[in-house]
């Protein structure tokens, strides 16, 4: 006779429409059922209710925590719950309809030094084109390690390590922050069986320029846990070398203008603007190509190597003194 271990489901949420597919799959995965599922607000000022999806659905309950982030949100979720796991779930993914069975064998299956059972994420892309630049980052979530879109966590790993970091204030690095500290601690980390889908969310033109606030994450990440984090944590690297070069040129273009060099000035505006082109570029040639797209990507590609640069400087100022974690390299 199999063993059911009891788990519960913690559902951060700003209040997008797509909560409530969310809420929907789950409700109709087949297997054991969560014995709670906390649907976390973290909506600075909520005015309305949220899209929970039709009435009915099995235990579910909403806390409030009044827009800290959501790594303060999962941590409210999981003091909230008293099963022995907990899986949070981004308000964005649904579950597959096999889900419920799949995560069982994945909690039956981890020994008892394992503290976390990952998810296996799909991102689903479109079949008559070439995806967008905002697709395919999207599409990197099913390679990445450890990501909270679907993580089920032992609760008592969790307060060993005190939860989530409630000082990554974003979506960006709390996971691998936890799954450094998780697997420092000595416990384990393993990627389970069952599939979540990962749709792509709506964007604008510019959410690739706000996205790199997340240097200034990656410049806490190289504080608590030393510059060899993105290997342990299974990171991809990202392009602020380059950004910061490309930075450098027009600010060298400026100050040459500035201080009567227009030859020197000349050349950093040349090579700044070869830099550029060969950044979009590499945006757009896998891309679908169209005119939406090649704009988007020539816009973006002046804007984001210089506001890559200033989250990275903004995030040396602001976490100049944080100090390594104890046990952390």
């Amino acid at each position: 006779m199999k063993t059911t271990v009891e788990y519960a489901v913690v559902i951060p949420t700003v209040g997008r429409p797509c909560l409530a597919d969310c809420l929907g799959a789950l409700a109709g995965s087949a297997g054991p059922r969560p014995v709670e599922v906390v649907v976390v607000d973290d909506r600075p000022e909520p005015r309305d209710g949220l899209p929970l999806g039709p009435p009915g659905q099995p235990r579910v309950r909403v806390l409030a925590t009044g827009g800290r982030g959501p790594a303060a949100a999962r941590n409210a979720g999981a003091r909230a719950v008293g099963a022995p796991w907990v899986v949070f779930l981004d308000d964005d993914v649904q579950v597959l309809p096999d889900w419920g069975e799949r995560l069982a064998e994945d909690l039956a299956s981890a020994d008892e030094r394992t503290a976390g059972v990952q998810g296996r994420l799909t991102v689903p892309l479109p079949d008559d084109r070439r995806p967008t630049d905002w697709e395919r980052g999207t599409a990197g979530l099913e390679n990445a390690a450890w990501a909270t879109a679907d993580m089920a966590f032992r609760a008592t790993a969790l307060k060993e390590v005190g939860g989530f970091d409630e000082r990554f204030p974003r979506a960006f690095r709390e996971d691998a922050d936890l799954a450094l500290r998780v697997m420092d601690a000595g416990w384990t980390l393993d990627r389970g069986g069952r599939t979540t889908r990962h749709p792509v969310r709506p964007a604008d033109r510019w959410a690739s320029v706000r996205a790199q606030r997340g240097n200034a994450d990656d410049v806490l990440m190289n504080r608590l846990h030393g510059r060899d984090w993105w290997t342990r944590a299974e990171a991809p690297r990202g392009r602020l070398p380059g950004h910061l070069a490309t930075t450098a040129l027009a600010c060298a273009a400026v100050v040459g203008l500035a201080a009567g060099r227009p030859r020197a000035a000349a050349v950093a505006a040349a090579l700044w603007t070869a830099a550029t082109a060969h950044f979009a570029w590499a945006r757009i040639a896998p891309g679908p190509r169209t005119g939406d797209e090649v704009t988007t990507m020539t816009a973006t590609s002046v804007v984001i190597p210089a506001a890559a640069s200033w989250h990275w400087l903004a995030g040396q100022v602001r976490h100049r003194r944080v100090r390594p974690r104890g046990g952390s390299r």
